[in-house]
This record gives C-alpha cells, sequence and structure tokens, in this order.
C-alpha cells in the first residue's frame, strides 16, 4: 500500500476462482462484494464505501453477470446462497459476516466494523475501481469527429451503465452528467432522445473531459 495525503484502499476485481483464492489467501481478513446490475447494488456499495474510508479492509468485487464463475466459487467457499448485490466479510479464508440486497445499511454495517475490522489512521482514498481514461478516450475521438453525436450517446451510455454500479458517488455524479443515471435506459436507449436535447453537446463533454483532468 502506498501511502499518500490520504491511506488508500484495497479494493480489487475478482474475475476468476484463482484470483478469489489468491485474494482470501491474501490477506487474513477480507471481504467480498458481489455486483448486480441494478439500484441495490449501486446503493449497497455507497453504504460500504463509507465505512472503507474509516476502516482498513481489503475488499475483492465481483460483477456477478461478467465473471459468474468466480461468484459460484464464492458461494462454494462461503456455503452461504448466492445474492446481489452481497457483502461476505472472511477471516482467515472463512465467512464470519453476510448481509445482502437492500439490507446492506448502516445500521448493519456498524457494529461487525466497529468489533471486527481494524480503524485507519487517516481517511482513505479507494483505488482500483473502473477509472476514468475510456470515458476520456470516447470524449477525445468525439472531439475530433471520429464519430456522429448518436453513436458517441449509445456508446457512453452503455460504457457508464455497464460500470455505473461500482463508481464512487463522485465519479457516478460527474460522469452522469451528460446523460444522466444510465439505469434509466433500461427500456432502450430511444428513451435518451436525441444527444442535442440537453444543450450543446460537444461543449458539455469539453467541460467534462476538463474536469476529469
Amino acid at each position: 500500500m502506498t501511502n499518500t495525503s490520504a491511506e488508500q484502499q484495497v479494493l480489487l476485481p475478482l474475475t476468476t476462482p484463482e484470483e478469489v483464492d489468491t485474494f482470501l489467501a491474501q490477506y487474513p481478513q477480507a471481504a467480498i462484494f458481489k455486483a448486480g446490475t441494478c439500484h441495490k447494488t449501486m446503493q449497497g456499495f455507497g453504504v460500504l464505501e463509507t465505512f472503507l474510508a474509516r476502516y482498513q479492509l481489503p475488499v475483492g468485487f465481483i460483477r456477478v453477470v461478467d465473471w459468474r464463475p468466480a461468484s459460484n466459487h464464492v458461494t462454494e467457499l462461503s456455503g452461504l446462497t448466492h445474492h446481489s448485490p452481497q457483502f461476505i466479510l472472511f477471516e482467515h479464508g472463512q465467512p464470519s459476516f453476510e448481509v445482502n440486497n437492500w439490507d446492506i445499511t448502516p445500521d448493519a454495517l456498524l457494529p461487525v466494523f466497529e468489533d471486527k475490522v481494524p480503524r485507519r489512521s487517516s481517511e482513505a482514498t479507494i483505488t482500483g475501481k473502473g477509472h476514468v481514461e475510456p470515458y476520456k478516450q470516447l470524449m477525445q475521438a468525439y472531439l475530433q469527429g471520429q464519430m456522429p453525436d448518436w453513436e458517441f450517446q449509445e456508446r457512453y451510455v452503455n460504457m457508464f451503465r455497464d460500470d455505473a454500479s461500482l463508481r464512487s458517488q463522485q465519479e457516478f455524479d460527474m460522469l452522469s452528467r451528460l446523460f444522466g443515471d444510465p439505469d434509466a435506459y433500461h427500456g432502450g436507449l430511444h428513451q435518451l432522445g436525441a444527444p442535442q436535447e440537453r444543450g450543446d453537446l460537444k461543449s458539455r463533454v469539453q467541460e467534462l473531459l476538463t474536469q476529469l483532468g
């Protein structure tokens, strides 16, 4: 772990059963978060994120739809019924606590973190989630005239919808400025309307690109 102005949080994708085993062997105390594709996951991860800023706990996350073998492996290892979202605390490779779906709340997590998880000496910077570079590259290509408005809108929203469930709230708020909450368009991207309906698209893309750095 690299010390900066704030401690960094270990947050790793677990895409295969082998990565699950390696992660649990590497950290005597760790948690696994299974992520679905709905608002329950966003809400649950947002709650967990507030605790990770204050407590020292490595977390491996599994996108259940994409990495199902890893998810199934966790179910077999833990003996717990699968849910998504699902938070499982492991100690020496054995599950010691589980909470699922809308029950992933501050009231549910606080006693467990206070009793079992060491506090940090400073606030943590959460790293290891999806970074913003793919968005920046897409926006740069659009601003350079490599695709029309409609294609950019569709590619951007699909990219955001696929990974928004594990974005920090700050990143989610920034990336949603162009086209809103991606979950709103599960019925079809035609619901978005014309790309320019929220104002001049190119100027808004340039503004967001500048903010992302």
